[in-house]
């Protein structure tokens, strides 16, 4: 009688697997938008970074030889 599987519980397993798989799907599409948003973001910092750099490349030019500090 011990080794008989109780077939109530065994569909509420199946049900607990198939929702936690539902779970894990939904997660794995969240990660693969969070990651296209990171790297979207990383061109868009260094692309500030030559922005800003270029910027103060030019003020230090201007300041130096036009004004001969």
């Amino acid at each position: 009688m011990k080794d008989e599987i109780d077939l109530f519980k065994y569909g509420q397993l199946v049900a607990q697997v198939e929702q936690m798989e539902k779970k894990i799907d939904k997660l794995e599409e969240s990660i693969d938008t969070l990651l296209e948003l990171a790297n979207k973001s990383k061109g868009g910092f260094w692309a500030g970074m030559t922005i800003a750099s270029f910027l103060g490349g030019l003020a230090t030019f201007v300041m130096h030889n036009w004004l001969g500090k």
